[in-house]
This record gives C-alpha cells, structure tokens and sequence, in this order.
C-alpha cells in the first residue's frame, strides 16, 4: 500500500511531457535554490548600454534616427567594445532625413527640373540614414537582434541572416524543437551589411510568468537560428577570421544534449534541453552585468576605454519602451538583462584554446540527461527504504529517518548543482519523505482507532467506559486471551427471590430486577470493576482485568459496601413502585483465576473461573442463607491487611462451606464505627463467639440480646449466631452445610 504513492510519484517526477503536475513546485524549487545558490559576482566581461529617458531627452525620442544610432555604435567601439549586440529590430525604414519627400518630388512636380534632379543625385546618398548604419554594421562586429513569432495571421517583416545549420541536421531531435512560422526580421540592407549575423530575441515564459530559459537554438523554416547570446558567443570565439563552429550533441542522432561552439577563441559546451532551450545562469540580486548610461558615452562623460575588451548589448529602458520580465532573482528585470547573463554565462563557461592555461571555466546550470532517471531511482530506492522501514520503527524514529532521507536528497542536490553545475529535480523527493511518514501515521491511527473500537465493542459490555479509555491508549496491551490472573471475585444475590418470583407478574418482576441490576452495575462501574454476567438474580463481578489493577481487592470490598449502603434507595424506589423491599447478600473472594475470553464455538463470554471463584459463591450462598449482608473470605481481607487497609474487620470464624472438607476462615468489614468504638465492638464480639462455642446456650442467647442491643451495627451477625444457637439446640432443623 505504502509503495503506491512512491509510483505514483515517480510517474508524476517523470512525466512524458516534462511539464508535469510537479512542476510547479519544482520551478519554485529551483527558484529558492538558484537565490541561494547564484554567484555573488558580476560579470566583468557583458556590459548593457542603456538607451534611457535621459539619452531620448537629450537625442529626441524613440525610435532614434540611423545616423545617431550609428553613431552610438561608433562611440560603443571607439570606447573599446569587442563586440556589440543590438535588443532591438530595425525592420522600417528610417524617414526622419526627409529624403522619402525628396524622392516624391523627384519622381512628381520636378522630374523635369534638371538643377533639382542633379542637386538631389548629389544630396541624396547623404540623407540616406540606413545607408549610413549600413555602413557602420559592415565596418563593426555586431550582432542584429530579431524576433520570431507564431502568432496567428503573422507576416514576415525584413529578413533574417542565413540559418546556421539545416533543419534536417538534427533528424528526429528536430522535431522537439520549437518551430516558428513567421519573423520580424531587419531592414536587407542592414542584415546583410552586418557580416556577424544576428539572433533572436524570444524567451520562454513559464506557467508562473517567470523567464527561466533561453532557446539557444530554434527552428525557423528548414533552418537552425541562433538566441542571440549564442549569436554573440559565436561571433567572440570565431576571432577575428569569423563565426566559430557549431555542432550538437550526440550527433548521431537522439534527443538533444547540448550544442558545441570551436573556433580560435576556444571552444564552448552549452547543456541544452531536447527543445534547445537552456537555464540562464543569473547572478546574484544586485549582480546583474553593469549598465552604462548611453547619454553619459555620446556626451563623452565615460572614461577613455571604459568599454576596452567588453560585449556589449544595447537595450532601451525608457518609460513607455522598457521590456522588463520577472526572473527568479528579480520581479522586474530589464530584458535585455536576461540576454545579458546569458552571454555572460556562456563567456565564463568558454574554455580557452590551446595552449590550455589554468583557468578552469565555471560550469553552465543545466539538467542532465539522465536527471529524470536518476530521480526516479531516488525515489524508489528512498520510498521502498522508507515504507518498510517506518512500519518497524517508533514514531520518534521514523519521523527521523523520514528527516534524515530528506536531509540526504537536499544535500545530494545541492552538492551536484554546485559541484557540476547539474539542476536535478527536487519536489519528488522532498514530498516523498513526508508523504510516507504521514500515511504512515494515518495508517497507525487507523490501526490504534480500529484496535480502540474493537476493544471498546470487546470490553465496553464488560468494564465502565472510563476503564476503556484507559485501555484504548495501549490498546496492544489487551486482549480477550485466557490467561492467569490474581483477581477479586464479587457474587451478589438477592434474598427470597423464588417466593418473590411466584406472587409477581413477570413483567412487574423483570422491571424490579433491571431496577436492581442497574443500581448494583453502576456501583461495579464506579469502583473500576468488570461486570462479568447476571446470573438469574445474582451479580457477578470482578476486578483485576482486562485492566491490571493492584488494588483489586480494596475496590471489591468498597464496591460490596457501597452496594448494601445503597440499598436503602434502592428500596424506596422500589415501594414508590409498590415492589417489596429486596435484600441482598454478597461474597467477595480473591485469588488466582482463569480470565479470558472462553465459552463454545457457539458462544463466548470474557469471564473467570477457578477455586477462588467457586469460594466466592459458596461465600455468597452461605451469607444469603443466614442473611449476614456480606462475607469476606480469607484471602481477600489478606490482601487488604497487607495493602495497610485501617477499616476495622470482624472474623466470623471457620464456615463449614458445600464442597470444602475444612472450615473456611471468613470476615466482615465493620461499617460506621472506628477507632476506640471499634475495638470495643470487635472485643464484645469476639467473646460472644467465645460464649457461643463454649456449649452454654442460655448465656449465648441473653449475651446476643444484649450485645445486638448495644450494637445495631451486629444486628445481622447477632441474628446468625442466634440461629447457630438454636440449630445446635435442634429448635429451628438441621444446619446442614453450604
């Protein structure tokens, strides 16, 4: 049951589509690892010129002429920028020179002016402001940025610079790339003029609305293009001959790896997904790549070489112009912010050409290709650990190594992204453990909640409910097994039952008997007893079980007097009825028993036998027989001297019970009286018994008048011995034997 959820969570670790139920959790995983985790460092290489409000009060608003483009891109260089790459599309043409109405004129209202026609073939190359960038881009290393797009309806705007590689390079892998349909490219003469090409501008906005991922590479058509940091790093380590190589990973096919770039500069290894999209490796809050004001490089404010060996991305931030994107680092980053860190990452992780120096290049975040896998192992192995694990352990213990498995997948993680640069899933496996422990747990409590129903439905006819709540809190403890136990027995019947029986109408009887029965269980209940059966109308009870109790004996005696000191209400409820006035007799023994659950395949009861048993209801017989209220056997009152109990008792003296060849010693606690009054009764009685023994039964029969008369409290034992008397003188029968 427990290995169910590890499948189940394996599946969702490593859905088909990548984009799992887990993936939300995971981006926000990554997230919290990466703001941990990013370097605490800017790049000293990537810098973003920005075109802000300042540079549009001071150049004119967007979009600016080419001419003063073009002279920022001179001013870039002559600052020592090694190469330029432009966040922007130059798709229209520029029309701020006028030359568009010229031309009009020309072809219109003055085609026959011969001055105008010749004045306008001399003016007219100047007033070509594309011309003019024209010329800078094929002068200057720069990258051309581009957009692609699949909205529907989209027409394709400019050109865009030849594909990198063919489409069906790739084979099968190209068919997870993403393919678009249309292109807002730059004007012809500007693409072709720029001989380092260009790349796009896309980025991939996940569920969350969070830019994680570049697509380095994308489909266009039949071709490969290029994001425009690859465009770039391509551009820096081709040197100053060209573009770098690019090859992709594996190259015989499969889902793709990873993209290779070699040239004179040195050589690249770029961790990409099967789509070509790779994680940007941002910095640190507050360690984005410098921006650079291009008011302060027109105005010549900057530091001769302030921009000496830099790549360089120009980007518009102007209110109204800004493209900003939430990061995991930053809720609203410049965009050209998130180009920029790409670049920069790409340029840390290049490894020099030969000859190698010691420089060892920072390795680019990247999931690898058997991530998922290993995900998947890692929560097989972890779940099956822990779902046979926990069912052993204590509740302490398994909540630790749920801890202690969670602890490791954490440390592993974050060891493989630091170390290698590896992005492994998480969510699984931080869920996995606590997952189990607590359907562990809900499993334990449904177990401990069935094990406290079925005691409760055991028990609950047996013992009070309050005895059950004790026993449902170690439930495993208890059970309806027969087993020996030292325990106190409790008989108690009612006197004359067969001649009440015979002048009552049933109903009438059942009534006064559940009446009864119900007074003398609650008394059982409230002193911790376990009500074993109603026999006819006796009371059968017994402490000691299911719930151990050391006191066992003290509880049956205070139980057997509470029942006679009840009795009196008892009786008045009863007349209120018009019911005569029950008595009742009771015997209490203890002594090793037989308890447990026992009977026929047909039927069982928890219930106790044993001799100490069977003495407590020849105990009970022979006080319902002289009607003496109550009688203590030996063993019990032992129990109850040895546990220092201070009530005062009477010993009625060896009784000749049915089925004991010997008398058996009994006793009655002695209610109402204490101390020096006590003792003085106990005294009185003692020598009556020594009178009544001593064959002088004028003087027995006169002292029992005189003793019941000085003590109310004997009135019951007064009358027995009286009886004794007039047994032995043969006036009343036989005594007989119980």
């Amino acid at each position: 049951m427990a290995l169910l959820p590890v499948l189940l969570l394996a599946l969702l670790a490593h859905w088909p589509s990548g984009r799992g139920p887990l993936a939300g959790l995971d981006d926000l995983l990554y997230d919290l690892r990466l703001q941990a985790l990013a370097p605490r460092e800017r790049s000293a290489q990537v810098v973003v010129l920005d075109i802000d409000e300042r540079a549009l009060a001071a150049h004119g608003r967007w979009p600016w002429p080419r001419t003063q483009l073009a002279a920022l891109l001179e001013a870039a260089h002559g600052a020592g920028a090694r190469l330029v790459g432009l966040d922007m599309v130059l798709a229209e043409p520029d029309r701020s020179s006028g030359a568009a109405a010229l031309d009009r004129l020309a072809r219109g209202p003055l085609a026959g002016d011969t001055a105008f026609q010749a004045a306008w073939q001399t003016l007219r190359p100047q007033l070509d402001d594309d011309a003019r960038l024209a010329d800078v881009l094929a002068q200057r290393p720069v990258v051309l940025g581009f957009h692609l797009s699949n909205e529907p309806g989209a027409a394709d705007v400019g050109v865009l610079p030849p594909p990198l590689l063919p489409l069906a390079l790739l084979g099968d892998a190209g068919t997870a790339l993403p393919a678009w349909r249309a292109h807002g490219g730059n004007l012809p003469a500007l693409q072709q003029a720029a001989r380092l090409g260009g790349g796009h501008l896309n980025a991939v906005i996940d569920a969350d609305g969070t830019v994680r991922r570049l697509p380095l590479l994308v489909a266009h058509r039949d071709g490969l293009q290029p994001g425009i940091a690859l465009a770039m790093a391509r551009a820096l380590l081709g040197g100053p001959g060209g573009a770098a190589v690019l090859s992709v990973e594996p190259g015989g096919g499969g889902p793709l790896q990873a993209l290779h770039l070699r040239g004179p500069g040195g050589s690249l290894r770029m961790p990409v997904d099967a789509q070509g999209q790779a994680l940007v490796p941002y910095a640190a809050a507050g360690m984005v790549p410098q921006r650079v004001p291009a008011a302060d490089l027109l105005a010549g404010r900057l530091p001769a070489q302030a921009l000496a060996g830099k790549l360089v991305l120009v980007g518009v931030s102007a209110p109204g112009l800004i493209d900003q994107r939430r990061t995991p680092v930053d809720a609203a980053m410049f965009g050209t912010l998130v180009h920029a860190q790409m670049l920069a990452g790409l340029v840390q992780a290049v490894q020099p050409a030969p000859p190698a120096t010691a420089r060892a290049a920072r390795a680019l975040p990247a999931m690898p290709a058997l991530g998922p896998a290993a995900s998947v192992l890692w929560l097989l192995a972890t779940g099956t650990l822990l779902a046979w694990a926990l069912p052993r352990l204590t509740l302490a213990r398994g909540a630790l190594l749920a801890a202690a498995v969670l602890a490791a997948a954490l440390g592993l993680n974050l060891l493989a992204w630091q170390q290698a640069g590896w992005v492994l899933p998480l969510a699984g496996a931080l869920i996995l453990p606590p997952l189990l422990l607590a359907l562990h747990l809900a499993q334990a409590y449904r177990r401990t909640a069935g094990a406290r129903r079925q005691l409760a439905q055991l028990f609950g006819q047996y013992v009070p409910p309050e005895l059950v709540d004790e026993m449902s809190r170690q439930p495993e403890r208890y059970s309806m097994n027969s087993r020996n136990a030292e325990l106190t027995v409790l008989f108690a019947d009612v006197s004359g039952f067969t001649a009440l029986a015979e002048h009552m109408r049933p109903e009438e009887l059942g009534a006064m008997m559940n009446l009864l029965f119900s007074h003398l269980t609650d008394v059982v209940r409230d002193h911790r007893g376990t009500l074993d059966k109603y026999i006819g109308d006796s009371v059968m009870a017994f402490w000691g079980a299911p719930l151990d109790d050391p006191d066992h004996a003290r509880h049956a005696v205070d139980a057997a007097q509470a029942m006679l000191a009840r009795l009196p209400a008892i009786q008045a409820e009863m007349a209120a009825h018009g019911w005569p006035a029950l008595q009742i007799n009771i015997g209490v023994n203890s002594g090793t028993v037989v308890v447990g659950d026992m009977g026929s395949r047909h039927r069982r009861a928890y219930t106790v036998m044993g001799d100490a048993v069977n003495m407590a209801a020849r105990l009970q017989a022979f006080c319902s027989r002289y009607g003496l209220g109550l009688v203590v056997g030996d063993a019990t009152h032992a129990a109850m001297h040895n546990a220092h109990d201070t009530r005062p008792w009477l010993p009625l003296g060896p009784l000749a019970l049915r089925g004991r060849h010997a008398g058996q010693p009994a006793w009655q606690p002695l209610a109402g009286v204490a101390g020096a009054e006590a003792e003085a009764v106990i005294a009185d009685w003692q020598a009556l018994r020594q009178l009544v023994r001593s064959g002088r039964p004028g003087e027995a029969l006169a002292r029992i008048d005189a003793l019941a008369a000085a003590h109310p409290t004997l009135g019951l034992l007064c009358r027995w011995q009286r009886l004794r008397v007039h047994e032995e003188l043969g006036t009343t029968g036989p005594a007989g034997s119980l």
